[in-house]
């Protein structure tokens, strides 16, 4: 089977409204102040592609475009000028302030456009020297009144708001948002789940599964214990508690990790592939609970997972620690009646 091509492979082929959809999926992971994200573009866009606002006034406060060129060649000078013209006049028109920030985002960037923004007073002289000539119709069909606000208006504006973003940045930003591993499923991950530590007290999500391991201790060990606060006093409960307490939290590592980093379908895979496992191990008779846990979860940490982006992090432990997930869902029941 031929390998998937890579992220950066598949991006220039992408037609613009897809690379524009691509960019708002990336535009948060840049400013995390953005009270909202917004294409507009198509017809009457204005030059706006991407909108990122900061504040509820949204195109009247303060704001960022991101201006998106899937152009076959890279981005120049004469394309970019092209735009900023058009955001100048509908600026200088009253359609919406100048924003703080203009980002022209394309997979090629031609080598001259970034130095040329590097020096924003020249670049700035630059525009109003080709205003004067240019023939481009969005300047060249206004009346001398609105062509000198277009030209008072770029005056007196810093240039230093206009800045690039390459292919490679645009990748390493999305990657840092949930949309990566659904838009690139087979593209892997710089970064794991977080390890998880089982605090002292447990916790919310606990309750039902502990519960059903306190079933076990009791039926195991009725004479020692009745409550969750005697299985401290059995070193074999004990141990054993503690011990599926880590293997619960190595899989709710991987399901907070899937909902933040990925999509939480991608747990839910997990979940389903453990369980079409062990469900029918669990279903044999067994002599008590005790006996049917260990069975269980340890048939789960053989459990071959369906691929995905989060199969890599699903570790033996993990896979155990799935049963007690399932377990709070009462999907896996350790104590049954008619146990021999």
């Amino acid at each position: 089977m031929a390998p998937m091509p890579s992220p950066k492979q598949l991006v220039p082929f992408y037609d613009p409204d897809e690379f524009e959809e691509f960019v708002k999926e990336w535009v948060p992971a840049l400013e995390g102040k953005y009270t909202l994200v917004e294409r507009h573009g198509g017809a009457g866009d204005h030059g706006i592609d991407v909108a990122g606002y900061l504040s509820p006034q949204r195109l009247e406060g303060e704001w960022h475009n991101y201006q998106c060129k899937r152009y076959a060649a890279a981005v120049t000078w004469a394309t970019a000028a092209q735009e900023i013209r058009k955001m100048f006049v509908a600026a200088a028109a009253g359609h919406f302030t100048v924003p703080s920030r203009y980002v022209f985002v394309a997979p090629k960037i031609s080598r001259s456009l970034p130095r040329l923004f590097a020096t924003p007073t020249g670049c700035r002289d630059k525009f109003l020297g080709e205003l004067v000539t240019t023939r481009d119709k969005v300047v060249a069909d206004l009346d001398a009144g609105h062509r000198q606000k277009v030209s008072d208006l770029a005056a007196v504006t810093d240039f230093a708001i206009f800045e690039c973003v390459d292919l490679d940045e645009m990748l390493a930003l999305h990657k840092t948002t949930a949309h990566w591993a659904g838009r690139f499923p087979f593209a892997p991950l710089d970064r794991g789940p977080e390890a998880l530590v089982p605090p002292a007290q447990h916790g919310e999500r606990e309750t039902r599964y502990v519960q059903h391991l306190l079933d076990v201790y009791r039926e195991r060990f009725p004479a020692a214990i009745s409550s969750l606060e005697q299985v401290a006093e059995v070193a074999d409960a004990d141990d054993h508690l503690k011990r599926q307490r880590e293997a619960f939290y190595a899989a709710e590592s991987l399901r907070v990790f899937a909902r933040d980093a990925t999509t939480p379908a991608y747990f839910d895979r997990v979940l389903e592939d453990v369980y079409d496992i062990v469900v029918e191990v669990a279903g044999r008779s067994y002599p008590d609970g005790w006996e049917r846990v260990g069975a269980v979860t340890s048939v789960a940490g053989t459990v071959q997972l369906t691929p995905t982006i989060l199969t890599p992090f699903v570790e033996t432990k993990a896979r155990k620690g799935v049963c007690h997930h399932l377990a709070n869902e009462d999907r896996l029941i350790w104590c049954r009646k008619g146990d021999t």
